[in-house]
Formats: C-alpha cells, sequence, structure tokens
C-alpha cells in the first residue's frame, strides 16, 4: 500500500523551542546592554574633554589680559574667574588627558628704552673748584668761557705799567728778593699803595720799587712805613677782605711817590664782567707780567680771570679796568689768589673796600 509504504516525518520534540526563544532574547538583550554601555562611556568621554578645553580657554585669556605682574595686592576674584562646579566624575585624573592643541599666545616683546646719550666733557660746563664755607659761593665761576682768549707776555715799559713795582724785603730791593707786588692807588696824600694783605702783616723792612726790572730800579725804592687792614682779615682772615693800603715814605727829595710816577684810581662795584689788565711780579722772574682778559665771578665777593702763568710773587698785583683805568682788584682773596699758575682771584672791591680807603687816606700824614 502506498500511503503505508509513505514514509513519515519524525516530529521534533517540542521542549527545544522555548529555549531557543530564550537563548535570542538573552543574546539580543546583551547585544542592547552592551550598546549601551559604549554609548554611556563615549558621553563621558567627551563631556571630560570638553571641560578641559573649556579650563584650557580660560586659563589662555587670563595670560594674555596683563603680561606684567601687578605690584599691588592680588585683585579679588570676579566671577568669571570662579569653578562652575565640581568637577564630573572620572575613573581617569584630568591631567591625564591627551593635550589640546590650541595655539600658546606669543608674549608681546617689551620695548627696550632707548638710552640717552651722556654729554660729552665738551658740551657741559667744567664745574670750579669748591669753595670753602667762608667763601660765600652763591654765583658761579664763569673763568672757563674765556679760557682760550688770554695770553701772557712781559709787560711794556709804560705810565701805566710803571706804577706796578715789587715788594721786597730786608730794606733794599735787590735781584731775588722780592715776594709781592703792589701798584700805586690815587690819593689825596699822593703817597698810597694798594696790594694783597696776605702780603705785608707789618711794615718792617718792607720796600716799593715801581718799574722795577732785572735789578734796575729807575723810580727808586721806597720804605712802607704803615699797614692798612680790615678787622675781617685781621682777626679772621677773610679771604673776601684781602687787600691793604700801604703807605710809603717820600723819598730823599721829599717827593712823593704819586708825584713821581702817578696813580691809578680806586674803582668800587664794578661789573663782574669787566676786562682788565693783570700785572704781577713772579718770584722766579725779574721783569713784570701782563695779561689781559675779561673776569668772572668766583662767588658773591670774589672774582676770578684766567691768565697763564702768574706763579707765586704775583699776589697782590692790581687788576686794571680797560674801560676806565681803574684798579677794581688784585691778586689775593680766595686761596690767596689761586693755587693754579692760570687763574687768579681777587676779593671784589665795594664798600668794604671803600671805607678802609677812606680810613687810609684820613690817617696817611
Amino acid at each position: 500500500m502506498t500511503s503505508q509504504q509513505r514514509r513519515h516525518r519524525s516530529p521534533r520534540p517540542l521542549f527545544l523551542r522555548p529555549t531557543v526563544l530564550v537563548a535570542s532574547l538573552a543574546t539580543l538583550l546583551l547585544v542592547a546592554v552592551a550598546g549601551i554601555s559604549l554609548l554611556t562611556s563615549q558621553a563621558s568621554a567627551s563631556s571630560r574633554l570638553a571641560s578641559a578645553l573649556t579650563a584650557s580657554v580660560v586659563k589662555n585669556t587670563k595670560g594674555t589680559a596683563s603680561s606684567t605682574p601687578s605690584p599691588s595686592a592680588d585683585p579679588a576674584p570676579s566671577a568669571g574667574d570662579a569653578p562652575a562646579g565640581p568637577p564630573a566624575a572620572s575613573s581617569m585624573p584630568l591631567a591625564q588627558l591627551p593635550p589640546v592643541n590650541s595655539p600658546t599666545p606669543t608674549p608681546t616683546p617689551t620695548p627696550t628704552p632707548t638710552p640717552t646719550p651722556t654729554p660729552s666733557p665738551s658740551d657741559s660746563a667744567t664745574p670750579s673748584a669748591a669753595p670753602s664755607p667762608s667763601d660765600s659761593t652763591d654765583a658761579t665761576d664763569s673763568t672757563d668761557s674765556t679760557r682760550s682768549l688770554a695770553t701772557t707776555s712781559t709787560a711794556p715799559s709804560n705810565s701805566e705799567a710803571n706804577r706796578v713795582g715789587a715788594l721786597f724785603s730786608g730794606g733794599s730791593a735787590t735781584p731775588g728778593n722780592h715776594f709781592c707786588s703792589a701798584s700805586v692807588v690815587h690819593s689825596s696824600t699822593r703817597n698810597l699803595l694798594v696790594t694783597a694783605a696776605h702780603c705785608v702783616s707789618s711794615p718792617s723792612g718792607v720796600v716799593f720799587a715801581p718799574g722795577y726790572r732785572n735789578g734796575q730800579t729807575p723810580y727808586g725804592v721806597w720804605q712802607v712805613t704803615q699797614v692798612y687792614e680790615t678787622t675781617g682779615w685781621t682777626q679772621n682772615g677773610d679771604p673776601d677782605q684781602d687787600f691793604a693800603f700801604l703807605q710809603v715814605a717820600p723819598n730823599s727829595s721829599g717827593q712823593r711817590i704819586e708825584d713821581v710816577v702817578g696813580g691809578n684810581q680806586l674803582g668800587l662795584n664794578e661789573s663782574f664782567s669787566a676786562t682788565v689788565r693783570l700785572y704781577g711780579y713772579p718770584n722766579s722772574g725779574e721783569t713784570p707780567l701782563l695779561c689781559s682778559n675779561t673776569t668772572g665771578q668766583q662767588s658773591t665777593y670774589q672774582r676770578s680771570i684766567y691768565c697763564p702763568s702768574y706763579t707765586g710773587g704775583t699776589s697782590g698785583g692790581p687788576w686794571i679796568n680797560t674801560a676806565d683805568g681803574n684798579i677794581i682788584g688784585i691778586i689775593g682773596g680766595y686761596q690767596q689768589g689761586g693755587n693754579t699758575p692760570d687763574t687768579s682771584y681777587s676779593a671784589y672791591f665795594d664798600q668794604t673796600i671803600g671805607n678802609l680807603y677812606a680810613h687810609a687816606v684820613s690817617s696817611a700824614t
């Protein structure tokens, strides 16, 4: 029989179907869980990266706000500088995140100030020597402006130069024995000389030879009989009063010295910037020196002048104003006339010497 001869299919066990279904569902569930876990991990990493980027941007912005720290106290933090809140939990420290590829701002270089050039010595005035406190240095020495204008030579023999002479000690005019200079000043008594106070303190043994040259005394030798000085000099040695008047006796013929050689007027309160002829007898020479230059003001009561080669012995030499022929100074005063041979000083001739002159005239015989 055909139907009986047909082979029957073996039926599948019914108990296997639920097992397969459960396994399939479990597999799908695991896949879903794995996907969700992966998405959560990526979201967390993205969150951490965004937080790092934000912190880096904030830090770089503050760094460029001011390239130079302020010396004052740190300012209070602004709202923008405060942290936004605690960072999200992470299984990895923030410092271990890969670096953010944001450009580092280049600091602006601070400009270097251009140094101010130091003036050379020729650009600035040369300062004068500092006088002692007693010298009343209220003004600036202006001698340097005429340094290149003066020369010194032997004085010619003329009426002005012959009123200038050398002072000798020992009662005679012998070569090499002169120690200071002096000149005849006009007076009603016609017997007065003017010199530096530091030259003579006593008339004993002092003689004057006007126009002296190389051992020759063409106008005679005159005996000093009286010295007139201020109390400011005799008591305090005030350099602003370093001047004196000398009275000389008549010569053997009874003549007074001004009657023989003449005399120059005393000039008071004249300009500090006067042009003068400067005379003097250096100890090392036997002829008078002459130099002409414009005077300056060393201090309130001191003149100055640049004239080369005025060494020891020229003290007391007159400063004769070229404008009016008046004697407006004598070598002396500050540093007793100057510590160098090229710059000389004189006490300023004001009413102080005027009063001394009046006293000498009234006392002379």
